[in-house]
């Protein structure tokens, strides 16, 4: 989308008092309530710009207590490495494979109901709007994250989402992937991670997130070949134009 979605703007908003030192390092952010009457938005975009505020290492929402500045966000942006998007989603598999199986271990009935909310949502999605869907999918791997009770993880995790979001190459192949995927599989999908949690069976989840990957890195690998290839093409037109269609004909006797 060109135009900047709310949560993000609420997000800017946050993140700027946190530098201005409104907000200061281990400290605790207004609650939900009284944030959306500040700002004029709702609950549900406070809730979102803090799941976005949390991926980028500004604050830490801890479930029960509310949200906290962490003792590093008024130090600005850690930087992150320019990586590709296959090399980040090899990674994810690693992490996020492993924090399902952690997750399975502990997670709550509370925490539960809200993946089951989110999966939902990732299988009704309209094809037409698919922003609701994606912010349901990047909720979801992150609710995971924290419900593994490994700091260490979560914050591995987190850290790998701002790459996802933050990098423009990675978003672009993302982008690509899922206009040809479907409501229906992208919630299959999930869904299969989602039993796997409920039945508390930690080798499920850990195979379900990785059957989850490993389908994504081939539709990537899929969608970076094609983009290599039509690159060729146009290239090689262009080459064609310029060396042979544009060469000036002699004349014959």
């Amino acid at each position: 989308m060109a135009d900047q979605r709310l949560y993000q703007s609420v997000a800017e908003q946050i993140k700027k008092r946190i530098f201005d030192g409104v907000y200061q390092p281990g400290g605790r952010l207004p609650g939900e309530r009284e944030l959306a009457e500040e700002l004029n938005v709702s609950r549900v975009t406070i809730r979102e710009a803090e799941i976005a505020l949390q991926a980028m290492g500004y604050i830490q929402i801890k479930t029960g207590s509310g949200a906290y500045v962490t003792d590093h966000a008024n130090e600005g942006h850690q930087d992150i490495p320019s990586v590709n998007a296959l090399e980040l989603t090899e990674a994810r598999l690693l992490f996020e494979s492993e924090a399902a199986a952690l997750a399975a271990r502990a997670v709550s009935d509370e925490t539960l109901d809200r993946l089951e909310q989110l999966v939902s949502i990732m299988s009704s999605a309209n094809p037409d709007d698919d922003e609701a869907s994606q912010e349901a999918d990047r909720e979801f791997h992150l609710t995971i994250a924290a419900a593994s009770r490994n700091l260490a993880v979560q914050h591995t995790v987190e850290t790998l989402w701002r790459m996802r979001t933050e990098l423009p190459a990675v978003r672009e192949v993302h982008a690509a992937v899922c206009a040809g995927e479907t409501a229906s599989e992208r919630g299959q999908e999930h869904g299969a991670v989602l039993r796997a949690l409920k039945n508390r069976d930690p080798g499920a989840a850990r195979r379900a997130m990785q059957e989850h990957f490993t389908r994504l890195l081939t539709a990537m690998i899929d969608v970076t070949e094609a983009k290599a290839v039509e690159e060729l093409r146009i290239k090689a037109a262009a080459s064609r134009q310029r060396f042979l269609n544009s060469r000036p004909h002699s004349d014959t006797a």
